[in-house]
């Protein structure tokens, strides 16, 4: 059964963006700081997938997601939302 994403809301940095999840994803900070680090890890390895994704931090209900600055959010944004429903 995937994560419902509730809400997608805007940080400070105009490059990340917080999704909001319906359960908790993990109960302490989970950081990828690039796609060799989240290698070992099935849901960070596919949303690293993602073009443009360039970092993720997994806390609680959320996850954040850094996105390359030549990314769009709206293509990111789509693409991260199926995955995380998707996600076992």
């Amino acid at each position: 059964m995937g994560y419902r994403v509730k809400e997608i809301q805007p940080t400070p940095n105009p490059n990340a963006a917080k999704f909001v999840l319906d359960r908790e994803i993990s109960p302490h900070p989970l950081s990828f700081l690039s796609p060799d680090q989240g290698s070992d890890h099935a849901l960070a390895n596919q949303l690293f997938s993602i073009k443009g994704v360039k970092s993720l931090l997994f806390l609680a209900d959320f996850v954040t997601v850094n996105k390359e600055n030549s990314g769009k959010w709206a293509q990111i944004a789509q693409k991260v939302r199926e995955i995380l429903e998707k996600s076992p």
